[in-house]
C-alpha cells in the first residue's frame, strides 16, 4: 500500500507541474498591449 501512495504522490507532482507550464504558457502567449490600455478606453469614449 506503500508503494501505491508513493505513486500516486510522483504522479500528482508531474501533473500539477504539467498544469503549471500551461498556465505559463498560457499567460505568456497573452496580449498584454491591448490589456494594459484597458483602463484608458473609457476616458477615449468620454473625450470623443
Amino acid at each position: 500500500m506503500e508503494n501505491f501512495f508513493s505513486n500516486a504522490s510522483n504522479v500528482m507532482t508531474v501533473v500539477s507541474f504539467i498544469t503549471f507550464l500551461g498556465i505559463v504558457w498560457w499567460a505568456a502567449r497573452g496580449r498584454w498591449d491591448e490589456a494594459a490600455q484597458l483602463p484608458f478606453a473609457d476616458e477615449e469614449k468620454k473625450n470623443g
